[in-house]
Formats: structure tokens, C-alpha cells, sequence
């Protein structure tokens, strides 16, 4: 099934239409494993009710890492109650993820990799370095308040899709999950490897962080700074972070955007850089949010933040050389996009440690 899945996407887009754009005329990486047959996404996820907190909160207390508790695994075929994972282990979730990938294929562009892509940036995103509070170690947008912020909304979507994943291996952190998750999509959708490493705990709802720490699409060059400076990064691993816009689309019941950066939304490439530089962008007339459109098919769009990589002579020197050398946005995307999974999580394993999954085939 994944074979075929595969095989359909290429086939897909080799003979789908593509506007005579020229900054996509290159050819796409030939490992890409995205099915990318176009459905539209569900219904906006609704409010949470907080009527489940305590619940949640029991059930978070129970977690731990380096030794888990064993709560009959489907598939694990392990029956020891303490059980410490192997990468051999977490080499079994992964694939479980790029499976599900492969033949999920009913939502956006055809795969849930770009959302689940998001799950793990969101997740990690609200680090601050300041506080040493926020990031990945927690998976604290189980709960509200945190999974009603606005720059949250949809990702219910994804933290459903890895709920059967986490029931055949219950003994993975939702934490460890989450960013798992992210690292395999950037992987199976054509991205470079991700290294990665287990050791995040789950935490209650106390640990919720407040609302704004994530960007907010409207705002300018100075807003990214300021939201990514917080976190801990540079001009130039704010601009290849911000490269993930290569995947996915922005949706008006969500973010009150609408549309994908790109012709190839579940291919990671760097055609979002590519289209920065080669197409021209023009303000969109219609009944929404202030946003950019090709003037070429009128069909892709840019939000603010991305117009302002061009704007400003300190990013736009990184997205100029981005567009030009796909292998060196792979090189450094990789390495931020694991500084970012990583942001606040006391390891107490060495980075040298991390593991290199296998992609699927």
C-alpha cells in the first residue's frame, strides 16, 4: 500500500498541470513519498472544553522518561513493565508515522506530513530562553488554554492523526511523539534527515504557556526577530526555519489566510525561497486578511512575514542563497529544525547521541 501510494505520487505530479512559473521548472527531488492527490481539508476544529483537565492531568503525571511504564502495547511484543527503548524502538514508531503518511491521503493537498510538520514546530516554538520555559518538553497543547490560541488552531487534526500511534506504542511520550512526528514528515516528504533524540517528559496543564509566544503571520521583519530572538536564534536560522513554508497551506478558518506557498505543497524542497526570488508578489484583492498573490496564475499566495524575508537586507541574504542551493537550505534547515525540537528538554543523553532514522523506500 505504501509502495503504491508512493508510486501514485510521482505519477501524480509528473503529469499534473503546472503554470509556466519559472522558478519551478527544476525537477523535484526523486525520493519525495508524498501522495498528492488534492482533497480539501475538515471543518476548523471547535473550542475545547476544559471539563477534562484534571483527567489529563493525572494522565500526564504518570509519565516519565529513560524508564517507561509499559501499558500494553499492541505490536511492541514486549511484556516487561519497565521497559527502556532502543533506537531499534523508536525506529518501529517511525515507521508506524511514514506508514500512515503513505496511505492517509484524505486531507489538504493528499497527506497529513505538512500538518504534522507544524504540530512539532508549535510545540516547540513557545521556548523562552528567558524563563527556560515552553518548547517540546511537555506537550503541553494537549490542554486549554494552549490548544485554543489562534496560532494553534487545526492542529487537532494532527494531534488526532498520531493518537493510533501512540496507543500501539504507549510507552513514547506524547512529547517524544509530537516531534517524532515532525522530524519523519520533513523526512518522508523529500526533506533531509532529521537527527533525533528521546527524553522529553509529559507535564500537566499548569505548564500551558500564555498565549503570543508563536508568530503572528500580519507582522513584519521586526516581529520575527523578536519571536525567534526569544526563542534563541539568528537572522539566518529564523529565514531556514521559515523554509517550511515549503510545505502545506495557509487556511481561512484557521489562520484566516488561504492558499499554498507553492505548486508542490507536499514536497520539501526550496521552491518557497525560489518563489520569494523569481515570481512577483502582489497585494490580494479579496474579502480576508492582508496577503500576497503571485501575478503570474494568481493561485499561490505569501503571508507578511514572508514578504518581509525580501524586505529586510539581513534575511533576504539568506533566502537569495537558499534559492540558489537547495543542499545547503537541506544542511542548515536540518540542523535549526533539530535546535528547535530541542529548545528547553533536559537531555541526558549527548547530542552525538541523536538517531538518524531510516526513511521508507
Amino acid at each position: 500500500m505504501a509502495s503504491a501510494a508512493r508510486s501514485a505520487s510521482r505519477a501524480f505530479l509528473r503529469s499534473s498541470f503546472r503554470p509556466a512559473v519559472r522558478s519551478t521548472r527544476s525537477a523535484l527531488p526523486q525520493g519525495f513519498r508524498a501522495a498528492s492527490r488534492r482533497g480539501y481539508s475538515s471543518e476548523a476544529e471547535p473550542p475545547k472544553s476544559s471539563s477534562n483537565t484534571l483527567l489529563w492531568a493525572g494522565l500526564a503525571a504518570a509519565g516519565g522518561a529513560g524508564a517507561y511504564f509499559y501499558l500494553k502495547g499492541a505490536d511492541s511484543g514486549i511484556s516487561s513493565k519497565n521497559f527502556t527503548p532502543t533506537q531499534a524502538d523508536y525506529q518501529k514508531v517511525y515507521d508506524a508515522i511514514a506508514d500512515r503518511i503513505a496511505n492517509e491521503t484524505d486531507y489538504d493537498d493528499g497527506s497529513y506530513g505538512p500538518v504534522l510538520v507544524r504540530l512539532a514546530w508549535h510545540a516547540s516554538g513557545t521556548y523562552d530562553k528567558e524563563t527556560g520555559t515552553g518548547g517540546s518538553n511537555g506537550a503541553t497543547m494537549r490542554f486549554a488554554p494552549e490548544s485554543d490560541h489562534g496560532a494553534n488552531a487545526g492542529l487537532k487534526h494532527a494531534r488526532d492523526f498520531l493518537e493510533p500511534i501512540k496507543a500501539k506504542f504507549p510507552w513514547i511520550t506524547y512529547s517524544d511523539l509530537w516531534t517524532l512526528g515532525g522530524a519523519c514528515a520533513v523526512q518522508e516528504l523529500g526533506g533531509p534527515a532529521i537527527p533525533w533524540r528521546p527524553g522529553r517528559q509529559d507535564k500537566d496543564v499548569a505548564a500551558c504557556t500564555p498565549d503570543g509566544r508563536l508568530p503572528d503571520a500580519a507582522k513584519d521583519h521586526s516581529h520575527i526577530r523578536d519571536v525567534f530572538g526569544r526563542m534563541g536564534f539568528d537572522d539566518r536560522e529564523m529565514v531556514a526555519l521559515l523554509g517550511a513554508h515549503a510545505l502545506g497551506r495557509a487556511h481561512t478558518d484557521r489562520s484566516g489566510f488561504d492558499g499554498p506557498w507553492n505548486f508542490s505543497p507536499t514536497v520539501f524542497t526550496n521552491e518557497f525561497f525560489r518563489m520569494l526570488v523569481d515570481e512577483k508578489w502582489e497585494n490580494r484583492k479579496w474579502n480576508g486578511p492582508g496577503q500576497f498573490t503571485d501575478k503570474t496564475t494568481k493561485t499561490l499566495m505569501m503571508l507578511p512575514t514572508d514578504i518581509a524575508l525580501v524586505k529586510d537586507k539581513g534575511f533576504k541574504k539568506h533566502v537569495d542563497r537558499y534559492a540558489k542551493d537547495n543542499d545547503a537550505f537541506f544542511k542548515e534547515f536540518s540542523d535549526v529544525y533539530v535546535k528547535l525540537l530541542e529548545l528547553g528538554v533536559p537531555f541526558t543523553t549527548k547530542a552525538e547521541d541523536r538517531f538518524v532514522f531510516k526513511a521508507s523506500e
